[in-house]
């Protein structure tokens, strides 16, 4: 997993390489939680995560609350194809859910 934070330390890209499932998932959310107080705002990159399982359904929810509570803005981009079905698919079971803000034009993908 690759973690860049930029501009004077207020935004972080995290881009995760490979799967992401729940054996890696434990790796990814402590990386994320190392991020500097000062960063405002946090891109997921998933242009490398070739394989996402329900398990990055949880780091998505996971991310979201995360960065509500810190006060931060998230972004996700580069979702891959399997990704993005699995997220279609999850918001069709459970709209509720609101898996929609992470889709292409959702309230979260603005640098689709």
């Amino acid at each position: 997993m690759i973690f860049t934070v930029s501009d004077a330390g207020v935004t972080a890209v995290i881009t995760p390489r490979g799967e992401i499932d729940f054996d890696t998932l434990p790796d990814v959310l402590a990386g994320a939680r190392e991020l500097p107080e000062t960063v405002t705002a946090v891109t997921w990159d998933l242009r490398h995560a070739q394989f996402m399982d329900v398990a990055g359904l949880h780091l998505l929810v996971h991310q979201r609350q995360a960065c509500r509570d810190a006060g931060r803005i998230l972004t996700v981009a580069g979702l891959q194809q399997q990704s993005k079905r699995l997220l279609d698919l999850a918001w069709e079971l459970f709209p509720d859910h609101h898996w929609d803000d992470f889709l292409p034009g959702g309230l979260l993908a603005a640098a689709y």
